[in-house]
C-alpha cells in the first residue's frame, strides 16, 4: 500500500497544476488586457477547451471576466479589478528577473514554469517597479551551454555592469584574441554583459558598430562621466542570437553520422547538448530493425569528437567519415589491450 504522503502527492499533483493554471489565466488577462481563448492556449500551452474551462471556473469563483464576441473580441477582466502581491523591494523585483534564465530552464522542461514564475511578479508590481523588473533583461543576458572552455577570471565584471546598468560611457584597453596579442584602446557604450557558460561577455557600441568583447581580455578600465544614450530598436538577447548563430558558422567543424541505441540518448545530451541532439534526432529518419537511430551530427573537430562518442560506449557507432571511424577503431583497440 503506497504512504499517505505518496498517495496525496499523486492526487494532488493535477489539482496543483489547474490551481496554477487558473492564476496564470487570471495574471495573463491582468497584464495583456484582451486576449482570445487561443491566445491563452497558445500561452498556456493547453487546448482551446481547456481554456474555456478554465475561464468558466474562475467567474464561478467570483473573478469578474467578460467575453467580447466577433473579430476583435476575447476575455477580458472588468476594468479595475486587479489581484495584487506586495512587499517587494527595488532590488528584490530586480534579482527576481536576473536569476531567470530562459535557455537552460527551456532545456530541463521548466520554461512554462519559469514564464508563469515571472508573470505573477511582473503583475504584481507597482508601475514603477515593473519598469526596473523589465529593463533588467535589457542589459544582462544568460546563456549557460559553452563553447568548449573553461572558467575565466573576470575582474572587470562589477564596473562594467555598474556602466551598463548607470548608461555610462567606459574607456579600457583591450587585448585582441588574435596571435599578435596586441593591446588596443577602446572607448565605448555598453548595452549589456553576457555570460555564455563560465565566460562573461561585454556587447559594447564603438562608434557606430555593435561589437562583442571577452571581459577577460580587458586589461584596464575606466568609467567615464560622460552618459550615452541606449539605441531604443537594441535587443540583447536577439543581438547574442544572431551573433552566436555567425560565430558557430565559422567554428571548423565536421559532419559525423553516428548510429545510437535510443536508451542512451541522454549521454549524447550530456556529451554534446541537449538542443544539438534534439535537432539531430528530429531530422533523423526511422529507427533501423535494431531500433537504433541513424543522426547527422556536427562535431568540432576530432580530437574533441573523440572522448564525445566514446561517451556512448556500445551505445554508438560510428558510420562517416571513414577518419572519425579509423580514430575509434583505433582508440578502442588500444582501450581493449590495456584491459587484456
Amino acid at each position: 500500500m503506497p504512504s499517505p504522503v505518496m498517495y496525496w502527492s499523486e492526487i494532488g499533483y493535477d489539482a496543483r497544476m489547474r490551481a496554477s493554471r487558473l492564476i496564470s489565466v487570471l495574471l495573463l488577462l491582468q497584464t495583456r488586457g484582451r486576449l482570445t481563448a487561443e491566445d491563452l492556449a497558445r500561452e498556456l500551452e493547453v487546448s482551446v477547451r481547456t481554456v474555456h474551462r478554465d475561464i468558466e471556473e474562475l467567474s464561478a469563483s467570483g473573478i469578474p471576466i467578460f467575453a467580447e464576441r466577433g473579430s476583435h473580441g476575447g476575455f477580458q477582466l472588468v476594468e479595475g479589478y486587479r489581484t495584487r502581491l506586495t512587499g517587494l523591494t527595488p532590488a528584490e523585483a530586480e534579482t527576481l528577473f536576473l536569476s531567470g534564465t530562459p535557455g537552460p530552464a527551456a532545456q530541463l522542461g521548466l520554461g512554462t514554469v519559469l514564464a508563469a514564475a515571472q508573470l505573477k511578479v511582473l503583475a504584481a508590481l507597482p508601475p514603477e517597479l515593473r519598469s526596473r523588473a523589465s529593463r533588467i533583461n535589457q542589459r544582462f543576458h544568460l546563456d549557460a551551454p559553452g563553447w568548449f572552455q573553461e572558467e575565466e577570471s573576470a575582474a572587470s565584471l562589477q564596473p562594467i555592469a555598474a556602466a551598463v546598468w548607470a548608461d555610462r560611457r567606459l574607456r579600457m584597453n583591450y587585448r585582441r584574441g588574435t596571435d599578435d596579442g596586441v593591446v588596443v584602446q577602446r572607448e565605448v557604450d555598453p548595452l549589456g554583459v553576457v555570460l555564455k557558460g563560465a565566460i562573461w561577455y561585454l556587447v559594447a557600441r564603438a562608434g557606430t558598430e555593435i561589437r562583442t568583447y571577452r571581459v577577460s581580455r580587458i586589461l584596464d578600465l575606466g568609467l567615464l562621466d560622460e552618459r550615452f544614450v541606449r539605441p531604443e530598436d537594441f535587443d540583447l538577447a536577439g543581438y547574442w542570437e544572431r551573433s552566436v548563430a555567425a560565430y558557430e558558422d565559422s567554428l571548423p567543424s565536421f559532419e559525423a553520422v553516428v548510429r545510437v541505441r535510443p536508451a542512451a540518448i541522454w549521454k549524447l545530451e550530456r556529451a554534446l547538448g541537449i538542443a544539438p541532439t534534439r535537432a539531430a534526432i528530429a531530422a533523423a529518419g526511422e529507427p533501423d530493425g535494431a531500433g537504433w537511430l541513424t543522426l547527422r551530427l556536427r562535431l568540432e573537430d576530432l580530437p574533441n569528437a573523440e572522448p564525445q562518442i566514446l561517451a556512448l560506449g556500445i551505445d554508438a557507432e560510428v558510420l562517416e567519415p571513414v577518419e572519425m571511424r579509423d580514430l575509434m577503431r583505433t582508440v578502442t583497440a588500444r582501450l581493449a589491450a590495456e584491459y587484456a
